[in-house]
């Protein structure tokens, strides 16, 4: 009977001899200092401007065409096209297109949930916020039969003429299309 016993003991012992082995790595784990995730870009600026400032960037004479796109980061379609966004800025950037962004978002996000968005996006093209209390004259400025819907995506040639514009989300082929054409006619 003792033997039977001392037995039991030595095989409860074993067990949990076993068993702490399993558990210390869980513990280490758990008490490690996890390393901050480097975000792959800076978070960006985003600049507040108002329709006379917004007028003037789009008016501007250069020699690049220049593509820009309206959202708000509480724009399902908007959030859903901006990492295609960000690759048709990678792509066209060296081949000389300048691109920037015009959030519609409430002022007060203006250092908070917008450029935490580009910055999850990688987005680094100049960004902007229309600060008005109307939007409507900003927007027919855009463009006269604009109503407001987002996201909305203008491709201007390098004499500010409009050579594409589309209201909602945006079909990436399309705009690339538009794109390669502007860029085409002036070379």
């Amino acid at each position: 009977m003792m033997r039977i016993t001392r037995l039991i003991l030595l095989t409860i012992f074993s067990l949990s001899v076993l068993l702490s082995s399993f558990a210390a790595p869980a513990q280490k784990t758990k008490n490690r200092t996890a390393k901050p995730k480097v975000p792959a870009v800076p978070a960006p600026v985003v600049t507040a401007i108002d329709t006379e400032k917004l007028v003037t960037l789009l008016k501007r004479q250069s020699a690049k065409p220049l593509l820009v796109n309206f959202w708000a980061t509480w724009c399902d379609p908007c959030r859903d096209e901006f990492p295609e966004l960000v690759k048709i800025d990678a792509d066209y950037r060296k081949q000389g297109i300048d691109f920037f962004t015009v959030s519609l978002d409430d002022i007060s996000d203006i250092k908070t949930q917008v450029p935490d968005f580009l910055q999850k996006m990688n987005a680094t093209m100049p960004a902007y916020l229309l600060n008005v209390s109307d939007p409507e004259p900003a927007i027919k400025a855009v463009d006269p039969q604009w109503q407001g819907d987002l996201p909305a995506t203008v491709l201007y040639t390098t004499n500010g003429e409009v050579a594409y514009k589309h209201f909602g989300r945006v079909n990436t082929g399309e705009l690339r299309q538009a794109i390669d054409k502007v860029i085409g006619a002036r070379n």
